[in-house]
């Protein structure tokens, strides 16, 4: 499951809003405590995979339907606002945004579908993405398995767990309700 939600908030343009990193930490945590009967070694391998793969998706999305999602309308699931602001972040900040990116959730999705378009170079893509997907998945998950072998913190996971994935989505409903409400009042004022 958490493999399918790595690959989809880093390849598929609708997935943006998926709040990964605490689903990372989490398969960490449940690693750590023997909930997930795998070796952490072994997990971080098969996220990365997934990490790695879903940028290899949004490039090759990009590179084949770029010029057509610029011409776009928005629509619920997909606004170009999103492509600009990977877009900006890229531009000013070139390869932060493939390694560094992964770590902000628009950046995280839309940032290989701008590679794509603008056809950066396949090498240096994947070479910057695997990085970028190195440290991501390695940072929150190791953090998730730390603190899952604590002992002293054993009876506090679940709340631990819950309380990461309140900290995580917050700022994802805090975006959304803005953009909510902006979108209402450009409404209220058309009429």
């Amino acid at each position: 499951m958490v493999f399918s939600i790595v690959f989809a908030t880093t390849g598929l343009f609708f997935c943006f809003f998926i709040p990964t990193g605490a689903f990372t930490f989490t398969a960490g945590i449940y690693t750590a405590t023997g909930t997930l009967p795998y070796n952490i070694v072994a997990v971080c391998g098969v996220l990365i995979l997934a990490s790695v793969l879903g940028n290899l998706t949004g490039y090759w999305f990009g590179k084949k339907t770029g010029p057509i999602l610029y011409k776009r309308e928005d629509s619920r699931f997909f606004k170009k606002q999103h492509l600009t602001t990977a877009k900006s972040f890229y531009d000013k900040y070139g390869w932060l945004a493939l390694t560094m990116g992964l770590f902000l959730p628009v950046i995280r999705t839309f940032s290989p579908i701008v590679s794509g378009i603008i056809k950066l170079d396949f090498r240096r893509f994947v070479l910057l993405t695997f990085l970028g997907s190195v440290l991501w998945i390695l940072s929150f998950t190791l953090a998730g398995y730390a603190i899952g072998k604590i002992p002293a913190l054993k009876s506090w996971l679940n709340y631990i767990v819950i309380g990461f994935l309140i900290i995580v989505t917050i700022p994802l409903i805090i975006l959304v309700s803005k953009e909510l409400k902006r979108l209402q009042k450009e409404n209220n004022t058309i009429v």
